[in-house]
């Protein structure tokens, strides 16, 4: 068991204000699997006053010597792969193969993508009489979710340092021993102190001192909408910046003339994706109604082939969900589907046979939903299809956009110029076209209740940076 007793403020491991510890519960066989700190209000004023005493030091410090440091915590973090794996594991249950190229590998790629933006980003510009320079925002409170946890750090944390911000971070307290790894690799790699900050604990005491806060510029939220709202309240209290990425209830929309065995294989398993613990996975599947039967047929055939089992075996293909609690979310939406009128066309809320331990779901398929019903509004955060059919085009773009969210989503043609016609009409802010694969460098966030802002790439850098005209008086001619 990993026992953490120490946060880290302004270069130093220092002892909590407060007495609390967190446990951190292990997603497959429920035992504890470590101890964190229960950060008190005071220890993230102390970050905060750490990072701005830090800021005009490295805001200051050039471009290159800021990647220098951002490429030795990338070399950290990849020396420590394995061991990062294996906790994340536990911690949120996505199967170890995935676990190493997403939850750990992701990361990885994307510190040494901010080192190398920060090289070649172009900070000033003259347009006309002005000189056009961007500048860092100031410090950031960094807010993360505990379904990709160190990815989610990263999106934030890295463009930030890169960016020329100093950085308070607050990791789930559910998914949370990683982000003591990263802070670790941080130490090693040199950044001065109060750069980086990280304070543990609960939202509603840590998170809310970071969003409210005056001597905080911005603060960068992931997580669920309910919690976002709050944040944007408490930002606007001192008109600091606030980036949202939220929820999602994306449309997988297939059109009569898509290549139906790729693309119902697609969509499962992009709704399957960590367990269903995706904001962006693609939960409900439009299908043409004439082709119901067959697409149903699919489905249950490739939901089937999900290995449900211990994250550490090489041949689990679905790991547990988080939590207790989120089983029970997620369980009792299932019910409800089916109680709402939904067909049931495999899986279902009863416990996988033969796992007693771990907070395991059947991969679930529920066929002909309607679009209103509550699994069909409703973000699940759990391996549960909904299948909804349509009429024509029109009435599927109609149907993806009946939504309180706007995150992703995929159309599926056999006429790719047609995919992109329809993708063009559905409000989100990424749509796959037959299944073409995440891009790391592409903006990642959403419209409506998804959020605002983005991540990722140059669009992640750029959401760190303010604007800044000089007005230069050119001689007369």
């Amino acid at each position: 068991m990993q026992q953490r007793d120490k946060l880290f403020i302004n270069g130093k491991w220092v002892v909590p204000h407060g007495t609390g510890q967190i446990d951190v519960i292990h997603s497959t066989t429920e035992a504890v699997m470590g101890r964190i700190p229960e950060g008190h209000a005071r220890d993230a004023e102390d970050a905060i006053q750490a990072a701005r005493a830090a800021f005009d030091a490295w805001s200051a410090t050039p471009p290159a010597v800021r990647a220098s440091y951002i490429r030795k915590i990338a070399d950290g973090l990849k020396e420590r792969s394995e061991e990062l794996a294996q906790l994340i594991a536990g911690e949120v249950g996505m199967p170890i193969k995935l676990a190493r190229a997403i939850q750990v590998g992701g990361p990885v790629y994307n510190w040494a993508q901010a080192a190398k933006l920060v090289e070649n980003f172009t900070f000033e510009e003259e347009v006309g009489n002005s000189l056009v320079v961007r500048e860092p925002v100031g410090v950031v409170g960094a807010i993360t979710p505990w379904n990709y946890p160190l990815n989610q750090i990263t999106l934030k944390v890295a463009p930030a340092l890169a960016a020329g911000c100093t950085v308070v971070l607050k990791p789930s307290e559910v998914a949370p021993l990683n982000a003591f790894v990263l802070a670790e690799v941080i130490e090693a790699a040199g950044l001065p102190p109060g750069v980086f900050n990280l304070v543990t604990g609960y939202g509603p005491v840590v998170g809310e001192v970071l969003a409210s806060h005056p001597e905080v510029d911005m603060v960068s939220f992931t997580g669920s909408t309910r919690a976002g709202k709050r944040v944007s309240e408490l930002g606007a209290q001192s008109v600091k910046r606030v980036a949202l990425e939220l929820g999602g209830k994306s449309a997988s929309v297939i059109l009569d003339d898509a290549d139906l065995p790729a693309a119902v294989k697609g969509t499962v398993s992009a709704c399957f994706l960590n367990s269903g613990q995706t904001c962006s996975a693609h939960t409900r599947m439009l299908v043409p109604r004439g082709r119901y039967e067959e697409a149903k047929a699919i489905a249950k055939q490739v939901a089937d082939a999900f290995t449900v089992g211990d994250p550490l075996q090489e041949t689990t293909r679905l790991g547990p969900l988080i939590s207790a609690a989120q089983r029970e979310r997620v369980t009792s939406y299932i019910q409800r589907g089916l109680n709402e009128g939904a067909e049931l066309v495999t899986g279902g809320p009863e416990a996988p046979a033969g796992l007693d331990k771990g907070f395991f779901v059947k991969p679930t398929v529920l066929g002909n939903v309607d679009p209103r019903a509550t699994v069909a509004q409703e973000e699940i955060f759990g391996p549960v299809l909904s299948i909804i059919c349509y009429d024509t085009e029109e009435d599927a773009v109609r149907i993806a956009n009946d939504s309180i969210y706007g995150l992703g989503g995929g159309v599926w043609s056999g006429d790719e110029a047609r995919a992109i016609r329809v993708a063009r009409r559905i409000r989100t802010g990424q749509v796959d076209i037959n299944g073409g694969p995440f891009n790391m460098q592409a903006p990642f966030g959403g419209y409506k209740q998804s959020g605002n802002g983005r991540e990722a790439g140059k669009y992640g850098l750029e959401e760190f940076l303010e604007y800044k005209a000089l007005q230069l008086k050119k001689p007369a001619a």
